[in-house]
């Protein structure tokens, strides 16, 4: 149980971009990942033969002062080359009304997709990042973890705010 803890951990650190396609961002940030998680649902399954751990209705992941929620989230786990469950995580998946927040940004999408392997995220599906005023919306979001470069693919929408005394 603790692997699928540590999975939702990293899936609540994505770091999204919160500016146009194909742009370094500084995006979503993680303040404290060694932080514990907590997670809630209104149901956990197990199946220890597919290594999957699924979590469904209301799920919130909550690490630090970041949360994750969806209604759907499912943890799969790499199988040894014996065919025996391995304590890695292949790809832990998100889905219906999934939002990612921070104290300053939020992303939303109909599903979100994290692979530990290649410290990618995918998030699908009317796309909404919103930092402070500025807003970009699309079909899908790409993000490199390792570099921070995202991309915003599909009909990209752009609103983006003059500066406040804030931002100063």
């Amino acid at each position: 149980m603790r692997s699928v803890v540590t999975g939702l951990a990293m899936a609540a650190a994505l770091p999204l971009c919160a500016l146009a396609q194909g742009t370094e961002t500084g995006g979503f940030r993680n303040s404290d990942p060694d932080a514990p998680v907590e997670v809630t649902s209104d149901r956990l399954d197990l199946a220890r033969a597919e290594g999957t751990a699924l979590f469904t209705g209301n799920v919130l992941a909550v690490q630090g002062d970041m949360r994750l929620t969806a209604q759907w989230v499912l943890v799969t786990y790499l199988l040894n080359p014996d065919g025996t469950l391995g304590d890695d995580i292949d790809t832990i998946t998100a889905r219906d009304d999934v939002l990612l927040i921070t104290p300053e940004e939020a992303a939303e999408g109909n599903e979100a997709i994290y692979t530990p392997l290649t410290n990618s995220v995918v998030m699908t599906g009317d796309v909404l990042l919103t930092q402070g005023g500025n807003t970009v919306a699309g079909d899908r979001l790409i993000v490199d973890l390792e570099t921070g470069l995202g991309e915003v693919q599909g009909r990209v929408r752009t609103v983006l705010q003059p500066g406040t005394d804030e931002d100063q």
